[in-house]
């Protein structure tokens, strides 16, 4: 076994998970990234939780899609995400699709 076929094999992993992407991308309504993840869902709510002087923020997704190439199914009902770094949310505008 070469020193290059883990690297070869993950790679091809994740060339099939953009091509996953690609063709669900235009399904979902948001985009969302986290510290950890990536995600696609149709619907994104996201509260900001003070905690004595600590700051978090508790994502939940629901119908949603996880860029994630070690999961099975990347297809979700729901996601509940701790975290206490930023988390970017982007609405899709799948009209022009």
């Amino acid at each position: 076994m070469s020193a290059d076929t883990p690297e070869a094999f993950a790679n091809q992993l994740e060339l099939q998970l953009y091509r996953e992407y690609q063709q669900v991308v235009g399904s979902f309504k948001y985009v969302v990234e986290t510290d950890r993840r990536f995600y696609l869902a149709n619907h994104a709510d996201l509260k900001v939780c003070n905690e004595r002087a600590d700051v978090y923020y508790e994502l939940t997704l629901s119908d949603a899609w996880v860029w994630d190439i070690f999961r099975p199914n990347r297809f979700v009902k729901s996601v509940q995400v701790l975290t206490f770094r930023d988390v970017n949310i982007e609405e899709q505008d799948n009209s022009r699709a």
